[in-house]
């Protein structure tokens, strides 16, 4: 029987043949908390009596989401976090290390192969490093700490091939976005997606977990991709102690839907609000005025995001009635830009640049949008009240269309400003 790589590393860690629709019981190579669902995953461990992580080594805690602490509730829950990843002897990234779906990766956590479970909806990012790893909730991360397994049920997959090659001023972000908006938000539920084809093999790394990042705003369980030289090389750079095992889909392997894309003439895209698949090209938004704009997230923080901007902005200044808040994605990326000079530009044009984290993505503090505020952000999701402000409007797009609508004040075509 042929096999996605879903079904494959299922299968491996199933200890069994597992083909789409079988429910299995699979061993979890790693599984992490953030501060938003940790102190769920606390509960729940306690409720049941638990006295014990089955693999301390493969259990991670990341206060991200509200770092620094805004309040006092938070800091209990933060302390709550502490006490316990001190008492079990499990890793905890603490304010300022970085969002964790960046930290994770990058500190060595995953590789192919790996089974990743997150009490966090974009654990899809860590697909791009030929993972099967999803997002799940607080109850279920609490049992694969207890157990260091978990039941699932084998998801079948979609292949995406993407072909052509990128215009200028079009990066995966765009990419992403607009098979969202062809797909729509539940046109992929439960299924898991694969990755591939030209454009996906000449992407960056970064690239390509942008894409897998957003596996979950069509409804997908993961998205994944192929590992080839430039995972292999990035994954050397961040080893996780662990041999990477590649994982490739049989050829005859069967999937509920092929679909092709050629993107060689795709303009910059933009999500209105308030939904994700609500994608225009660029032609079609430009001219609307913004108060706020935001670069950063799980989405596009890292350097290659980080560095796009800056080009842009370098001797510039933003807009006089926006406001630029840049959030790099880890404390990583956040001292190779201050090595680089990228954070004194950012600084130099008028943006604030606040500590590595999830705050004004998911709206807790850092960057709250007034009522009527039109915002234009690198995140991931626009729902109402995302940024903190049910009253407020987020619209999605790449670095450079953030970047290149700070300066004007408006939603702005970023290929104006790329040479």
């Amino acid at each position: 029987m042929s096999q996605t790589i879903a079904e494959k590393i299922l299968s491996s860690h199933s200890k069994k043949r597992a083909k789409a629709g079988d429910l299995i019981i699979a061993d979890i190579d790693f599984s992490f908390a953030q501060d938003g669902t940790a102190p769920l995953v606390i509960k729940t461990f306690q409720d049941i009596g638990a006295k014990r992580i089955a693999h301390p080594k493969k259990t991670v805690f990341v206060i991200d989401h509200s770092a620094p602490s805004p309040n006092v509730g938070v800091s209990t829950l933060h302390r709550l976090m502490r006490d316990f990843a001190k008492e079990y002897k499990i890793t905890l990234y603490d304010i300022g290390c970085g969002v964790c779906h960046q930290v994770i990766p990058e500190e060595g956590n995953v590789t192919c192969g790996d089974l990743v479970v997150g009490a966090d909806s974009h654990t899809c990012t860590y697909g791009a490093l030929n993972s099967f790893s999803t997002g799940l909730g607080s109850t279920d991360i609490a049992v694969s700490m207890i157990s260091g397994k978990l039941w699932f049920k084998v998801p079948e997959s979609i292949k995406i091939i993407i072909n052509g090659r990128l215009p200028k001023g079009v990066y995966a972000k765009d990419i992403i976005l607009y098979i969202i908006g062809e797909l729509t938000a539940d046109g992929a539920t439960y299924k898991s997606i694969e990755f591939s084809g030209k454009v996906i093999k000449n992407l960056s790394m970064e690239g390509r977990f942008t894409i897998c990042n957003m596996a979950v705003e069509m409804g997908a369980k993961a998205g994944m991709m192929e590992a080839d030289e430039k995972t292999l090389k990035w994954l050397k750079e961040h080893p996780s102690g662990k041999k990477p095992k590649p994982v490739k889909a049989d050829r005859d392997a069967h999937y509920s839907e092929v679909l092709e894309f050629d993107v060689s003439s795709l303009e910059p895209q933009v999500a209105k609000p308030h939904r994700v698949d609500n994608v225009f090209p660029i032609s079609k938004v430009k001219g609307i005025k913004i108060a706020v704009a935001f670069l950063g997230t799980c989405t596009n923080g890292r350097l290659e995001d980080l560095k796009i901007v800056s080009k842009i902005l370098k001797n510039k200044k933003i807009h006089r009635n926006v406001r630029l808040i840049v959030a790099p994605a880890s404390k990583e990326i956040y001292l190779k830009t201050l090595r680089e000079g990228i954070i004194e530009t950012f600084i130099k044009v008028g943006a604030a640049v606040v500590v590595p984290g999830c705050g004004p993505c998911v709206g807790t503090h850092e960057g709250v949008p007034a009522d009527g505020e039109n915002v234009i952000s690198t995140a991931n999701r626009n729902f109402k009240g995302r940024m903190g402000n049910p009253q407020a409007f987020i619209y999605l797009a790449s670095p450079a269309t953030v970047a290149a609508s700070a300066l004007e004040g408006k939603i702005t075509d970023p290929r104006d400003y790329i040479r």
